[in-house]
């Protein structure tokens, strides 16, 4: 049976065309993604939850209860420039107790060179991003339980499932803490946060930060409780401050900004973060409460609009009394 051939060199060329571009869009897609290393330690220290020892939201009054004993022991992840591990990285004040910010664009790899620098088996176990067994950080995995003095490199992809969702903005906010024994290590300080930005949004290769914002701000809030329940040891805190003894949320009128709200605890660990003067847009839905829960991460948008040194606080009774709230400032 003879079968005719199709010899129509335009049908060839744009065939031929359409190849070559595919190739051309799969080789900068493969090439897209970078490798973002961290060197991050973790460490024991002492933490303070309020270095003025005064309410600074109500100077007329006291710290009453949670005023008794202000610094603990604590363990904290610590950033660091290099594998040296002997030039912390500059954080803002803001960020209080957070460890480093790990920042990535989808399509990224990120490897977190993790050394324990304490007396306890620790680990690193990320929310969100993709990993193998061996990099969960958990769960009896190799990475699970890194001995004292030990270091272990963490390799966690940012593939689409990481990052922004339809309805998200153009970064997400993921939580990542010690996982050997979860409860105590969160409640010791071992907390920190992942920002995953769109791969179309991001400032450059070096900077994945989002480039549709002017600015972002982290928060955590979270009781720690330091004292078996007591209430004394209740440390009602945002970023691991209380009576607003968290300084550095400074803004102006007008700007681009983005706050990543987190949460980690217990039952009581409900929260309501409300800001006094600015309204947000949460995934659609114009609001000035966002409700939280432990082990809740999201992200809203605002743009302030009127100058003030404002209050930013939990809205539960029982949290406002004890001292969480703090203030933010738009200039």
């Amino acid at each position: 049976m003879h079968t005719r051939r199709n010899n129509n060199p335009f049908l060839y060329s744009c065939l031929t065309l359409f190849i070559l571009i595919f190739l051309s869009l799969s080789s900068s897609l493969a090439q897209a993604g970078k490798v973002r290393e961290y060197w991050i330690a973790a460490e024991k220290t002492d933490w303070n939850y309020a270095p003025t020892g005064a309410n600074q939201i109500d100077p007329a009054s006291d710290l009453g209860v949670w005023g008794k004993t202000l610094t603990y022991t604590k363990y904290r992840y610590i950033g660091y420039t290099d594998s040296g591990y002997s030039h912390p990285l500059p954080q803002p004040e803001w960020m209080g107790i957070l460890g480093p910010t790990i920042r990535a664009a989808v399509g990224d790899t990120i490897k977190v060179h993790f050394l324990n620098k304490t007396d306890m088996p620790l680990s690193m176990h990320p929310h969100g991003v993709m990993y193998d067994k061996d990099n969960e950080g958990a769960d009896g995995s190799k990475g699970g339980s890194i001995p004292p003095s030990e270091r272990y490199t963490y390799t966690w992809i940012v593939d689409q499932d990481a990052g922004p969702g339809p309805g998200d903005p153009s970064s997400i906010v993921w939580l990542y803490h010690s996982h050997v024994m979860a409860e105590e290590e969160v409640n010791l300080g071992l907390i920190g946060t992942l920002i995953i930005t769109a791969a179309d949004k991001a400032h450059s290769d070096k900077n994945p930060a989002p480039r549709d914002v002017d600015q972002e701000f982290i928060a955590l809030y979270m009781i720690f409780n330091e004292e078996n329940d007591e209430e004394s040891g209740l440390k009602h805190a945002i970023n691991g401050r209380i009576f607003g003894n968290l300084s550095g949320f400074e803004t102006r009128r007008g700007q681009r900004v983005r706050w990543h709200l987190v949460a980690l605890g217990n039952e009581v660990d409900n929260h309501t973060v409300h800001w006094h003067g600015q309204t947000v847009l949460d995934h659609g839905r114009r609001t000035d409460v966002v409700e939280i829960m432990p082990a809740s991460m999201t992200s809203v948008d605002m743009v302030p609009r009127s100058p003030g040194n404002w209050l930013f606080h939990c809205h539960v009774n029982d949290h406002m009394i004890a001292g969480m709230a703090t203030r933010w400032l738009v200039k």
